[in-house]
């Protein structure tokens, strides 16, 4: 499989979401191709990333600030802390669930993103809003729900791609801030991934200026897309 049969285009710049001083332009595939899951695949292979229907890769002119970075499973190996976080999440039950609307969690992403980010574009309250940016998805995306017994704590979109998983995102209970839920959900894909025999889990883009985006680095061992290639990303002491 090529990129040969795939057009690309460059948006025109914009503000950045991550790092406001600053412009962001990005390569993307024509919309009007939609790509398969084994496509996707190939391209998240060489730092691309989805959103709703929108496969793009950051292509700034002066900045590189954004790695797309991957864990390879197998070698990864928990932190003390991460450690702790597994162990006190393990009252949680998780399904794996089709992508599909359910009120339950359209309630808890409103509550999550009213808590952790209000104001911002993600706290518009709009329902179309949720449905383009969680459950539009060309690929082989699913739902993953967190409960502490019938309670709803967590849920991830998660695509389930051939070489890994790739955490598309995640909301949970922001009152629940002991359990440490974000990170619980990332522990559970890379076991997920194990179970399933897959090597990586995509983590989505590092910025260490970004506190939003700089915990990615605490995931050790982790991969990086840079220059072409993958190459290992070692958090400074």
């Amino acid at each position: 499989m090529s990129f040969e049969y795939l057009r690309f285009y460059e948006t025109l710049p914009q503000a950045c979401a991550y790092l406001p001083t600053r412009e962001n332009i990005a390569v993307v595939t024509d919309p009007a191709l939609p790509l398969s899951t084994e496509q996707y695949g190939l391209l998240i292979d060489h730092g691309f990333r989805r959103s709703g229907g929108y496969f793009y890769r950051p292509h700034c002119r002066s900045c590189r600030s954004c790695v797309s970075v991957r864990i390879p499973v197998q070698r990864f190996r928990p932190r003390r802390g991460q450690r702790r976080v597994w162990s006190r999440n393990q009252d949680l039950t998780a399904a794996v669930e089709p992508l599909r609307f359910q009120d339950e969690h359209w309630a808890l992403y409103r509550h999550y993103q009213h808590t952790r980010h209000p104001g911002e574009d993600m706290d518009s309250g709009d329902v179309a809003d949720y449905r383009r940016f969680i459950l539009s998805s060309p690929v082989d995306t699913r739902l993953v729900s967190f409960r502490l017994g019938e309670r709803l704590l967590a849920v991830a979109a998660v695509d389930f791609l051939p070489q890994g998983l790739s955490a598309v995102y995640t909301f949970y209970d922001p009152q629940e801030k002991a359990r440490a839920l974000g990170v619980h959900v990332v522990l559970w894909q890379i076991e997920q991934a194990r179970m399933l025999g897959l090597p990586y889990v995509y983590l989505g883009y590092w910025i260490a200026e970004s506190p939003k985006m700089a915990y990615k680095i605490d995931y050790q061992p982790l991969e990086g897309w840079v220059a072409g290639e993958w190459v290992e990303m070692v958090k400074p002491e």
